[in-house]
């Protein structure tokens, strides 16, 4: 079937399912369902004969919101947080997955920029970490201890310190998402370059194995939720700028809702990351080296599987879930 004809045999189907969404459009749990099941054969349809179309796109958009609406209309009693973080984050992520991978591809080439920055201009470093910071790792790096600059204040005091600093930061990436993803990305690409220049200028003073064993204890979960962070900048941008279907306002709703509930998931990372920073990056260089690298590959372990594995998982299941109840309801099964 040409897919002309596709969108014309279901456009009004769709039109509805779209004002379901809405709230303009009341529907029973049965009724729901149905426009559920039919909307997942139009997608599997759509994704074998039409793959790289924008149709594929637009019903996965809207099989995602559906869904959510089907789910949230069981009655199970469940702990509210646990399905926030455990079911509702893990969908909205897979839904938006592109956009992460958007995030990464950028936080790479951002990254790299600063490593190059690095190389070819040796100031670069003092530019952007500033004189009083580089001159104190380069005394410490000469006595043997390139993580002292961690050591300095109460752990008590700095943890607190360094949670709300990441939060406020974080909360500027994403909310510079209303200027078009635009701002987003600007922040992203900062703190990139000086991340990319702060590892080069390491490397430039043979102490890049010290310091990685101090900087990505609490850098993994810092770093990748600064990534999913700016994914959710880009989300909202991308809701005012590209709204398909919806008008520019409804649109903006639904990337702000959805962004936002991205945006909350990243705040345990973040307080994990202010505590391991203020209480166990200061003794990096004391500890074996092997609980160095368990705490390192243990928590990219944890961040990458919620945020890269665990949604395709849990889409999977929630949605063999559906398909199963709904065919067990019309006596199929």
């Amino acid at each position: 079937m040409r897919e002309i004809y596709f969108i014309k045999q279901n456009k009004e189907k769709w039109l509805e399912i779209e004002q379901v969404i809405k709230g303009n459009i009341k529907k029973n749990p049965d009724d729901l369902s149905t426009l559920y099941i039919n909307l997942i054969n139009d997608l599997s349809f759509a994704q074998t004969y039409y793959p790289k179309s924008n149709t594929t796109v637009y019903l996965n958009h809207l099989s995602s919101h559906i869904f959510q609406k089907v789910y949230k209309t069981k009655r199970v009693e469940r702990n509210k947080i646990f399905y926030f973080f455990g079911t509702e984050v893990p969908l909205l992520v897979y839904q938006y997955k592109r956009y992460l991978m958007y995030s990464f591809i950028f936080f790479i080439l951002f990254t790299s920029i600063g490593v190059v920055s690095a190389i070819y201009d040796k100031e670069f470093a003092i530019i952007i970490l500033g004189d009083e910071y580089v001159n104190t790792t380069i005394e410490n790096i000469k006595k043997g201890n390139a993580v002292g600059i961690y050591q300095s204040g109460s752990t008590w005091g700095s943890t607190i310190g360094i949670i709300f600093n990441n939060v406020v930061v974080g909360a500027k990436m994403y909310l510079y998402g209303f200027f078009g993803g635009v701002g987003s990305l600007y922040a992203l690409l900062s703190n990139s370059v000086m991340i990319g220049s702060f590892q080069y200028f390491f490397y430039d003073y043979g102490a890049l194995q010290d310091s990685a064993r101090g900087i990505w204890l609490h850098g993994v979960f810092e770093i990748f939720a600064m990534v999913v962070e700016a994914m959710c900048g880009l989300i909202l941008g991308a809701s005012i700028l590209f709204p398909k279907t919806y008008s520019r306002f409804n649109s903006l709703k639904i990337g702000l809702k959805d962004s936002f509930k991205i945006f909350l998931s990243t705040i345990p990372f973040t307080i994990c990351a202010g505590i391991i920073e203020g209480y166990v990056t200061r003794h990096a260089l004391q500890m074996p080296l092997f609980l160095n690298i368990i705490i390192i590959f243990g928590s990219f372990g944890i961040i990458g599987f919620y945020y890269c594995i665990y949604p395709k998982i849990i889409y999977k299941q929630t949605t063999q879930i559906y398909t199963q109840n709904k065919l067990s309801d019309d006596g199929i099964l």
